[in-house]
């Protein structure tokens, strides 16, 4: 069993009202961070705060017809820590599909192979060294000369494997002559003031945990393959014709869908350079992850739009797809109006990324500047997958978090988005993804709080854990605070964590500090505690022009009051408390002026989470 220490028993918060009502349980070894001054109790970055960085020299040759990559890589790494490192952890992500690999997720028979394997490791000095290595599958350790502070250190690594064909578990091939590859090449572990090094092996069901570094990736395929990418393009020149450089130049300025390669080019050919291999050259800075795509049949629609009003600083918008896939006509369109609401509407903070291409492929999945994301059937799913994606730029992206552990730190933040941003898109819609589930689930025995590790959960525990219950806990503190005092902050914990690893505790008392208020009595309610959400009307009174409506929290999980009266004329009103109302006790009355006889009150919207719904509706005798 964990042990939990008072966070106010061993910190003194500075600057803000003092928080005593309640206390949030942390365990030992976050509280630890708080004493080595690597973290601040007001939700900032300790004094002494660190983290370690990577720079990225890849070159990769990719061939469709076998599906071997081969790779050479040069990574510098800085150690940035208070600690001499005698070893670094790699993680080989293409090992999930190696023969007798642990994984979470079903592999097909034939899409099992050998893995990724290393044709050597060298440290780059005056005499590059051999060193000695140790593999566990997803894992693995290189033994260094110790590595002091400030101290950088030279890795170069031949490898290759084959990608696999089927069992597109986030990367592999989508059909014979097209692809999305991710996580291709080994990369550094995250080594940090909570965990040191990340060991946590890669199933195939948690996701990643990766620092900021810099990327400067060659990809090499055969003619008439393009190649889209996290970064930006740096030799449109040497592989692409004239007047596809040019269309991509004027799609950048443009707020118009344009097309930049068409059936019509596709059916010409002469978009790129003629070599037998063509070599395009990306770049990328201060990002956590990095993946391309690849096809010779995928139409390419493109636009661009304006993200921060100061700088005027514009975004490109990108689909590229098979035009079987009619869905995805629309998609470049869905992108932009992403972009656009999530810059000056929710989370209201300029785009951070130059592009975002979705591509066409096999999975839903986000990558800085790239989401790879499946055909579907309707608008509806065409709108809230490309915005749930899209969203991701932010959480965990540009807030670097550790995904493995705290998945409702980036996934609960998507589905909020896809919740607010698919009706600024159409409208029409009404998207209550997740809520069946949850209060399906909810008290049972797998319904655990949200803050239990992502690494202990499976199937439906580490879906509504990561996904509705968290993005109910953000709706709901943001009907609360109102949209002013909530983007203050949300924008106050994006401007302090950006670019860094927040864990959980840093998102809780940045919001504090923030907002100015006192928000612990939710976050141990909604996210730490065990319990469900459960309103019931106990009684409804009309008198006269006055209705008085008692309404009681049999749960204990806090969430908003929403009425509707429904009157004999068929008309009705609706009124509405926030979470505030629950902070001390169970039961509220709301008066409600009315001028005609109701008929019946009802209790609950969308997304009012309630475990019980037979309680929430009155019929007036």
């Amino acid at each position: 069993m964990t042990r939990y220490i008072s966070l106010f028993a061993i910190l003194t918060f500075v600057s803000l009202t003092v928080y005593s009502q309640t206390e949030l349980p942390i365990p030992k070894n976050l509280q630890a961070t708080y004493e080595k001054g690597t973290r601040s109790a007001d939700g900032r970055p300790g004094p002494k705060y660190w983290q370690n960085k990577a720079d990225y020299d890849i070159s990769v040759n990719y061939d469709p017809a076998t599906r071997i990559l081969r790779g050479v890589m040069v990574v510098t790494y800085t150690n940035n820590s208070p600690d001499s490192l005698k070893e670094l952890w790699l993680k080989l992500y293409p090992n999930l599909y190696e023969k007798g690999a642990p994984r979470g997720s079903r592999i097909a028979p034939e899409d099992v192979n050998e893995g990724l394997h290393i044709g050597g490791i060298t440290i780059q000095s005056q005499k590059s060294t051999p060193v000695v290595s140790t593999l566990d599958n997803t894992n693995m350790k290189v033994l260094i000369p110790a590595l002091a502070t400030k101290e950088t250190i030279t890795l170069k690594i031949n490898y290759d494997y084959v990608l696999n064909k089927g069992s597109h578990i986030r990367t592999g091939q989508i059909d014979s002559n097209s692809a999305f590859i991710a996580y291709f090449f080994p990369r550094i572990a995250v080594y940090d003031d909570i965990d040191g090094w990340n060991k946590n092996p890669y199933l195939g069901t948690q996701e990643f945990y990766n620092d900021f570094c810099n990327f400067k990736v060659a990809i090499s395929v055969p003619d008439k393959f393009i190649v889209w990418s996290t970064g930006d393009l740096k030799n449109c020149s040497q592989v692409f014709t004239e007047k596809y450089c040019t269309r991509i130049q004027q799609a950048e300025r443009s707020d118009s869908i344009t097309t930049i390669i068409s059936e019509a080019d596709l059916a010409a050919g002469n978009i790129t350079a003629g070599s037998l291999l063509n070599v395009w050259r990306f770049e990328a800075d201060n990002v956590p992850d990095f993946a391309f795509a690849t096809s010779d049949h995928y139409i390419w629609q493109s636009a661009s739009v304006m993200v921060d009003s100061t700088t005027k600083r514009r975004t490109r918008v990108d689909a590229a797809f098979n035009p079987i896939h009619k869905d995805f006509f629309e998609v470049a369109h869905y992108n932009r109006e992403t972009v656009k609401h999530m810059s000056f509407a929710f989370p209201k903070w300029p785009f951070p990324y130059s592009h975002e291409t979705v591509f066409d492929g096999l999975d839903q999945m986000e990558y800085p500047m790239m989401v790879n994301d499946n055909p579907v059937e309707t608008k509806f799913d065409a709108i809230t997958l490309t915005d749930h994606e899209v969203f991701h730029t932010m959480f965990p992206f540009y807030m670097g978090i550790n995904e493995t552990k705290y998945a409702w730190m980036d996934e609960g933040w998507a589905t909020i988005g896809e919740w607010l941003v698919s009706p600024m898109i159409d409208t029409s819609i009404v998207d209550d993804y997740g809520m069946a589930g949850y209060e399906k689930a909810a008290g049972t025995e797998i319904d655990v709080p949200i803050t239990t590790l992502s690494t202990f959960l499976n199937s439906t525990s580490n879906f509504i854990n990561s996904y509705p219950k968290p993005a109910l806990g953000y709706l709901y503190v943001k009907d609360f605070l109102g949209d002013k005092l909530f983007f203050k902050a949300l924008h106050f914990y994006i401007a302090q964590w950006n670019g860094k690893h927040p864990m959980p505790y840093d998102f809780f008392n940045s919001m504090n500090t923030g907002s100015g208020k006192n928000l612990n009595w939710f976050w141990k309610r909604w996210f730490f505690d065990d319990g469900v959400p459960d309103l019931a009307i106990k009684e409804a009174k009309q008198r006269g022009r006055r209705l008085r409506v008692k309404v009681e929290s049999i749960g204990n999980k806090p969430v908003p009051v929403n009425l509707t009266i429904v009157y004999e004329d068929g008309t009705k009103t609706n009124a509405h408390r926030s979470i505030a109302v629950w902070e001390n006790t169970n039961s509220i009355s709301i008066n409600i002026p009315v001028t005609k006889k109701i008929v019946t009150i009802t209790l609950g919207s969308t997304y009012t989470a309630d475990t019980n719904k037979a309680d929430n509706q009155w019929t007036m005798k």
